[in-house]
């Protein structure tokens, strides 16, 4: 994977707000395909801060790995605020870190419908014992869309550390 000159500085900067509040960070991804985790790692002295990754690309996967209920992907989707919240909670609970962020989207080019086209992706960041979810809609081939995920994650979990 090629990560962009953006996504390593934002992953740096993660890294050095991580350290600095003494936590470690785990990542349950799907679209991204461990994108999150290659950026965070691609940083010297990410084992600092770094804990695992979980790449859940399944439902099955999902449930297995993460603890997702099955009643969630059934009602919701993969695709959905209800199974990033939940793939979050369970990375974050399996993983035994202070932080956690989870992504799944449709990176496409198929997979699309209406309701969930392609280039839609939900986000989940645990901190503690909180948990906020976000959905963006990227433009873009199939590679595109995923550096612009990972780019989003990375960016939106470092301005809500550095916020809180």
């Amino acid at each position: 994977m090629t990560l962009t000159e953006s996504i390593v500085d934002t992953a740096t900067q993660l890294g050095a707000a991580l350290k600095h509040q003494g936590w470690r960070i785990s990542c349950a991804e799907s679209c991204t395909g461990g994108g999150i985790g290659y950026a965070i790692t691609s940083v010297s002295g990410s084992s600092q801060w770094f804990e695992r990754g979980f790449i859940t690309y399944s439902n099955e996967a999902k449930i297995g790995e993460l603890g997702v209920d099955e009643s969630i992907l059934l009602t919701s989707g993969a695709v959905s605020s209800e199974t990033v919240d939940a793939m979050a909670k369970g990375a974050q609970r399996r993983a035994d870190a202070e932080v956690a962020v989870a992504v799944s989207g449709i990176a496409g080019p198929d997979g699309g419908t209406p309701e969930k086209p392609v280039g839609l992706v939900w986000f989940a960041l645990a901190v503690c014992e909180k948990t906020i979810t976000w959905s963006r809609r990227f433009d873009g081939d199939r590679h595109q869309v995923r550096q612009q995920a990972i780019q989003d994650a990375l960016t939106t979990t470092l301005a809500y550390l550095n916020k809180n």
